[in-house]
């Protein structure tokens, strides 16, 4: 029990997907499978950005950042996950849930703010490619970089501290399967007043100005586009673009569902499986949709297998 900030509620109980224990073992064996790609996939971004020179420029250097936050997004919401579908006891201590709380808010943030400065790089390539390595110095991306990581740290100390001075009485029930910020107020017998004007800020900021500014430079980069004469050069351009449209897409429809639109009923249902695509299946997917389409990160692979098995030949000769 924490008496400084007059909680009464020392564990909370995560809500499952199903009680029956077929479905339950479906589930977790779906979930490790997903987990298990999703650290693979993202790992190997990260591993191949750094070690193959030629990808040493902001495009990937912003998408091994990405690649971190999905490690860090799934890794903080599926492993509790995974454990609560073979206990009997589906639980989270106090601490535990405020934990989560902190991480997952912040990686979600710090990968919105991200999408923003990866949508100004595609920009800054299509529509200025003769000053791209002016506008996007090696210092200007480790400054972008740092800003949007500090940032959202910051924005999420904030909600986990306006979250941790609410006082919870019981019932202690999450009617879901994470702690989050809009399922952990709803259980709270004090006033939320300074919770829900600080959600209300952060959605304005990390959603609505950031959405925008993404979809500016996109509008610019489609005029871009357009103005090209060639088919062939109007296909390369777009395709230096598109994964990034088509992963954001996805993650901005998720997270305005679950923010924007306080859930309640049959809604909170919906609202697990919106969860499990930004926590699950975006981590698990972006490295699809960004390197399988990509001719130089495949090259990059390539390359690393191959010095790999090599280096595996010469040891054991």
């Amino acid at each position: 029990m924490a008496s400084n900030n007059q909680t009464l509620v020392t564990e909370f109980i995560l809500q499952g997907f199903s009680e029956t224990p077929q479905l339950q073992i479906l589930l977790f064996i779906s979930f490790l499978f997903l987990y298990l790609t999703a650290l693979t996939g993202n790992i190997l971004i990260v591993m191949t950005t750094s070690l193959d020179s030629n990808l040493h420029t902001p495009m990937y250097f912003f998408l091994a950042n990405l690649a971190i936050l999905d490690i860090g997004c799934t890794s903080t919401v599926l492993p509790k996950l995974l454990e609560n579908l073979v206990v009997e006891k589906k639980s989270i201590s106090y601490e535990g849930c405020m934990t989560q709380l902190y991480f997952l808010s912040w990686f979600l943030g710090t990968e919105l703010l991200l999408f923003t400065v990866m949508a100004y790089d595609r920009y800054v390539a299509i529509c200025h490619p003769l000053h791209y390595n002016t506008m996007l110095s090696k210092m200007i991306c480790v400054l972008l970089v740092s800003s949007v990581w500090v940032t959202s740290a910051l924005v999420s100390l904030l909600h986990t501290g306006l979250m941790v001075r609410l006082t919870f009485c019981g019932p202690n029930e999450i009617q879901h399967f994470l702690c989050e910020i809009p399922s952990l107020l709803l259980l709270s017998c004090s006033s939320t007043y300074l919770n829900n004007i600080a959600i209300i800020m952060a959605d304005v900021y990390f959603g609505v100005i950031n959405f925008v500014l993404t979809m500016v430079s996109y509008g610019f980069i489609i005029s871009n586009i357009l103005k090209i004469r060639t088919t062939e050069g109007k296909k390369k351009a777009f395709s230096t673009c598109s994964s990034h449209l088509m992963v954001v897409s996805i993650y901005y429809t998720t997270i305005i569902y679950t923010y924007f639109f306080p859930g309640s009923g049959s809604s909170m249902d919906n609202g697990k499986v919106v969860a499990l695509l930004y926590t699950a299946f975006c981590p698990t997917v972006n490295p699809l949709i960004y390197t399988l389409r990509n001719k130089d990160f495949k090259t990059a692979l390539k390359k690393i297998t191959v010095i790999d098995r090599k280096l595996v030949k010469s040891s054991c000769i």
